[in-house]
């Protein structure tokens, strides 16, 4: 009898993970495993473009992941609450965050307390991770969490990708997501994504009506 502890693959690996990306778990598991393509490991240059041409303010990130956003929010006097619902997540994000440590908390966008609403919230590969069921959920609580013409800015994943995540979007759809409560006053391609967004991402800013 063969006594030696099966070993999966890490295709295998992969394939057992969690597989529903609105549970933590679908996110530990790939902390855990480290399998994180959508992990830049450094900060996009529209961000720091939109920074430096607004005063600093209250900004969310939510799913923040690594952090490195809110590492230089933080770095450039920006108010910075970051969350994610992955323990692991976190762990990666105080790691990141250094002195800014405590900016970082493990909650859930959808249900997480705030008390003073947000200038900005910041967007990175957040949505497009989010199941398409959660769209319509996702643009009402931006909405929510946001302050009188307060901003979305970020990047947002136009593909014909219905299976993810990434799941993909494109203009006509964003648009009908987005305008019942945001008029959009920004969009840009975007050269610096990394391999797996290479092509596929704009820029986009949108205020809250």
């Amino acid at each position: 009898m063969d006594n030696h502890q099966f070993q999966p693959t890490p295709l295998l690996r992969i394939l057992l993970m969690a597989q529903d990306s609105s549970k933590p778990e679908f996110w530990e598991t790939r902390y855990l495993q480290n399998f994180m393509p959508w992990d830049a490991g450094f900060v996009p240059q529209a961000l720091k473009r939109f920074a430096v041409a607004h005063p600093p303010g209250r900004v969310l990130l939510p799913g923040c992941g690594s952090a490195y956003e809110a590492r230089y929010l933080a770095e450039v006097g920006w108010d910075v609450t970051a969350i994610d619902f992955s323990p692991a997540a976190v762990e990666a994000a105080q790691r990141t965050l250094g002195r800014y440590a405590d900016r970082v908390r493990l909650d859930d966008f959808f249900h997480f307390a705030f008390d003073v609403p947000f200038d900005v919230v910041y967007e990175r590969a957040f949505l497009c991770a989010l199941p398409r069921k959660m769209w319509r959920a996702y643009a009402e609580r931006v909405a929510e969490v946001l302050g009188p013409r307060g901003l979305l800015a970020g990047y947002f994943y136009y593909h014909d990708e219905q299976r993810g995540p990434p799941f993909g979007t494109n203009e006509q759809e964003l648009t009908e997501l987005m305008e019942k409560s945001f008029e959009r006053i920004a969009n840009e391609f975007v050269t610096d994504s990394i391999d797996v967004f290479v092509g596929k991402e704009r820029w986009q800013v949108w205020q809250r009506r």
